[in-house]
């Protein structure tokens, strides 16, 4: 007799996740255009949010890096528990929520940072918990044991644990490289953007801290 696949035994469908993260970085980019910082540019809190956000980003950059490093195009196949996946299950989702942090503050925004961050951070434990599933019927108690020392999210550094030797596919490394030159892109979209409101080409209808 024939088996019948359940949702949970199916990974979950990254396009949706990926359609929705650009999705909700159109709604915010188109925010931008009416939105400014509350301190001005001459502000040194302003130069110093922007450039502790461009560190974030590259942050985020070199961790993406770091962790597809330990888990490639193996992804839902092998089970990564060294390197970075040994303080925290989803090492790509945390960079990426400091990256998404990151954007924000390039901004000249705590508060567009926080915004950025909520939604990135709720966006993706939401999708952890659903992919829990797929890998726990999987992977059965390897992954329960890997579950119950390892946190979903947040990283213990205290578990760090690696490899003598990893192997990497060079086409993911390629792919996140890619990926986190959009991010860094985003610095002189974003003073073309600041320049614009302050030479009065675009209105300035909400201020943010």
């Amino acid at each position: 007799m024939a088996t019948t696949t359940t949702t949970e035994t199916r990974p979950v469908d990254q396009h949706l996740r990926i359609r929705a993260l650009w999705i909700g970085a159109a709604l915010i980019a188109g925010s931008m255009f009416f939105t400014t910082s509350a301190w001005s540019e001459t502000n040194g809190a302003h130069e110093a949010v922007e450039i502790a956000g461009l560190g974030l980003v590259f942050v985020c950059l070199l961790g993406r890096l770091w962790s597809i490093l330990y888990i490639g195009s193996r992804k839902n196949m092998e089970l990564a528990t060294s390197g970075p996946y040994s303080v925290t299950r989803n090492p790509l989702y945390l960079f990426s929520t400091i990256g998404a942090a990151g954007v924000g503050m390039m901004f000249g925004s705590l508060v567009m940072a926080a915004i950025l961050a909520f939604l990135t951070y709720w966006l993706f434990v939401a999708t952890a918990a659903r992919e829990e599933a797929f890998l726990r019927g999987k992977f059965g108690s390897a992954y329960d044991n890997y579950a119950a020392r390892t946190p979903l999210f947040w990283p213990d550094f205290r578990l760090y644990r690696d490899e003598v030797e990893v192997t990497f596919s060079p086409l993911a490394l390629k792919r996140t490289l890619v990926d986190g030159i959009y991010f860094i892109a985003l610095f002189p979209l974003l003073e073309l953007i600041e320049n614009l409101h302050t030479n009065s080409y675009l209105p300035s209808l909400l201020h943010l801290y």
